[in-house]
């Protein structure tokens, strides 16, 4: 570019020129022939082996009901001792299938083939660089969430920045669900409620996004910032630590490297300080104190919006889902540990 750059005449310039236009038909004839060749030849590969894991799992799901035909009636001690071997050995052949799944293509899930059409999600190599850029675009998202909560808080009091708060929350939910999607069709284990979780976080932003200001906005206003600083708080502090607990499970051969950061708590989180369920407890108080908090304003004398009881709904929803959740996860650990919890006091 230097050489370019110190061109001084025009005669010059077209012998650059004429040798990058030689250059360019070059490469087209040879590196870039190659390897369009060798792409082609990775996709019919890849297709051949597709092919191939189908076929198998067809005769393993053949195996299988064949087996459970054969085992039918009255067999002797021995006779279901064998059956039990060869009902392990599918499954271990089952669990072998699925490994080498994880290196084909993936196919988009309903959520993703509504939003993105039937496409090939697979991320093949790039998958542990995909995870970490999905965590930090949600730590450097917490961030922004902050500082965008303070202002509103402690210095602007406008519906307009109100707005685009919760636009940019809209937005950002949005976005985790398709990433997240796209995660789980890459062998990121997330489950259940938190699939769940962040549709109902779009619908809440969604709620807020379009609620008119009013007296009734004015009067819930404070108490929500405050509540979204605290929940950036917990996910500031979820994000440190689970992000250790993981990093040591992933050492210890325990975690899968695309597992992930969430905004609850699971049962692999035991591998270290539990101190953090104290925090996400008070959290989901929180949205019950919310939800109340709501259902009270929806009969108040100037209120006239719906908003105000669907998010009295919403928010009741995440507090439901968040606390039968960790219930679930705490006494799932202490059936598998037998540790006794004390009762704690009812206030």
């Amino acid at each position: 570019m230097a050489a370019i750059a110190e061109i001084s005449s025009l005669q010059e310039w077209e012998e650059e020129w004429k040798t990058l236009e030689e250059d360019t038909k070059k490469f087209k004839q040879t590196k870039f022939y190659e390897y369009q060749q060798k792409m082609d030849d990775f996709h019919s590969s890849q297709k051949s082996c597709v092919s191939a894991i189908n076929q198998q799992r067809r005769k393993l799901r053949d195996f299988q009901a064949s087996l459970q035909r054969v085992v039918k009636g009255t067999l002797t001690e021995e006779q279901k001792a064998h059956s039990h071997r060869l009902q392990r050995k599918i499954l271990e052949l089952e669990k072998q299938i699925k490994e080498l799944e994880k290196s084909l293509p993936s196919q988009a899930g309903l959520f993703l083939k509504l939003c993105l059409g039937n496409i090939n999600v697979s991320l093949y190599n790039s998958k542990l660089e995909y995870k970490n850029a999905y965590e930090q675009f949600k730590f450097k998202m917490t961030v922004i969430s902050m500082v965008f909560t303070i202002l509103n808080l402690y210095v602007f009091n406008y519906r307009i920045s109100d707005a685009l708060f919760h636009a940019m929350l809209l937005w950002y939910y949005s976005t985790l669900t398709l990433q997240e999607h796209i995660l789980i069709a890459n062998g990121s284990r997330i489950k259940g409620w938190w699939v769940a979780h962040h549709y109902v976080s779009i619908i809440l932003s969604g709620l807020l996004l379009i609620w008119p200001d009013g007296r009734v906005y004015q009067i819930f206003r404070g108490q929500f910032f405050y509540f979204s600083l605290y929940l950036i708080f917990v996910q500031l502090l979820q994000f440190r630590y689970q992000s250790g607990v993981l990093y040591r499970l992933r050492a210890l051969g325990i975690s899968t490297k695309m597992d992930i950061t969430l905004e609850g708590f699971q049962s692999w989180m035991w591998r270290g300080l539990g101190f953090i369920i104290p925090f996400l407890i008070f959290g989901y108080l929180f949205q019950l104190y919310n939800a109340y908090t709501l259902y009270r304003l929806y009969f108040h004398p100037e209120c006239v919006e719906w908003q105000v009881l669907a998010l009295s709904v919403v928010f009741f929803t995440l507090f439901a889902g968040n606390m039968t959740t960790i219930l679930y996860v705490l006494r799932q650990k202490v059936a598998k540990t037998g540790i006794e919890i004390p009762q704690m006091p009812c206030n």
